[in-house]
């Protein structure tokens, strides 16, 4: 099995806004594994969570120190693989990951989501996102995307550094603006809101009712996230009581082990395909969730459409999908991720059913 990288840049058209800054463009590697003249591809890249945080010259190093030991590998032997992948880090291992899965895809010749025996008419429409911002400025940035898709879910970002009084005065405008909507076209429009960690615990538990008097149906990562899985976990624990919508644990939640951990204090988790190391991971957590009656969200950072095509093989199994980041990029590089108005679809081919550019698959 031979690997190459290649690193390219992603540039959003509008730059996202949230707690933690203010994001306009990310550099990403595309990872190529080649077996008996199949190739199966893979992206991966930095990101930053406030408590942990991984560049793309580091993943690419990791990378580059792994390659030479996949030489006389299968990518089919899965499990005698893991020793050389557990050592990497969450989104390295992704890249391989998901280069391995459409691997062996391809060499079956079926999608992964067939191969799970995953239903795709159970998949329901993305949100997409809202950024910190000035009232105007936001509602702008709505006007936007419903130039471009028809959007009916709308999540917003919260936890303003500019504190509490400006959260209030974004959420009610925005609010507004979805009445409006639905007024003039008879379409209502779902409102999460996403805090990103920004909050305290005392304005996580002041924020909660007022969200749900807004109507918002979800509240995401209120709390910053703690490396200490105990004093994380009781955050939730000590917020939920008095939260009234659906409470989701997103940067506070990576694998499958901090998903048991806070299984008993959230109503729902976000599964990021860079946070929990690929597919393999992203598969058995969305499976456990669902057996805890928990929602599965699915969620991205700034990744092209081979990352989210890729978490797209999990939608069958997701309550909350959040897969825009592609749709708000000038430069996406791949192809094969389709949508119905705002509802993306797996997408067919076999193996992750994504394409990038032919040059690019060759090593560099």
């Amino acid at each position: 099995m031979r690997c190459h990288l290649r690193r390219f840049p992603l540039t959003k058209a509008v730059p996202l806004a949230i707690s933690r800054g203010t994001t306009h463009a990310v550099d990403h590697l595309l990872v190529v594994l080649e077996h008996d003249g199949i190739r199966g591809i893979g992206e991966t890249g930095g990101l930053d969570t406030g408590h942990r945080r991984y560049d793309t010259a580091t993943i690419a190093w990791e990378l580059e120190q792994l390659a030479p030991r996949l030489d006389g590998c299968s990518p089919a032997a899965f499990q005698a693989l893991e020793p050389l992948l557990a050592p990497l880090s969450p989104p390295a291992r992704c890249g391989v990951d998901l280069a391995l899965q459409d691997w062996l895809g391809q060499r079956l010749g079926v999608p992964l989501w067939r191969l799970w025996g995953l239903d795709p008419a159970a998949c329901v429409a993305t949100s997409v996102t809202l950024g910190l911002g000035e009232p105007a400025v936001v509602l702008a940035r709505l006007e936007r995307w419903w130039e471009q898709l028809p959007a009916t879910r709308i999540k917003l970002k919260l936890g303003s550094p500019d504190g509490v009084a400006h959260d209030l005065a974004l959420l009610d405008a925005v609010v507004m603006a979805l009445e409006q909507r639905r007024q003039n076209t008879g379409v209502a429009c779902e409102l999460q809101v996403d805090a990103n960690g920004g909050w305290s615990l005392e304005t996580a538990r002041a924020m909660a009712p007022v969200l749900a008097e807004r109507g918002v149906v979800l509240l995401e990562q209120p709390l910053p996230p703690l490396l200490d899985g105990d004093a994380d976990a009781a955050g939730f624990a000590a917020l939920r009581p008095v939260c009234p919508i659906p409470l989701v644990a997103d940067e506070s939640c990576w694998n499958l082990a901090d998903l048991l951990r806070l299984a008993p204090h959230v109503d729902g988790i976000n599964i990021k395909l860079l946070k929990c190391g690929g597919l393999a991971e992203g598969l058995l957590m969305a499976q456990v969730a669902r057996r805890l009656d928990l929602g599965v969200m699915l969620g991205c950072y700034s990744d092209g459409s081979l990352l989210n095509g890729a978490a797209a093989q999990l939608l069958p199994l997701v309550r909350w999908p959040d897969l825009d980041s592609h749709l708000n990029l000038v430069d996406d590089p791949f192809s094969g991720l389709e949508r119905r108005a705002d509802q993306l679809l797996p997408p067919c081919g076999a193996g992750l059913g994504m394409s990038a550019p032919d040059a690019w698959l060759e090593p560099f």
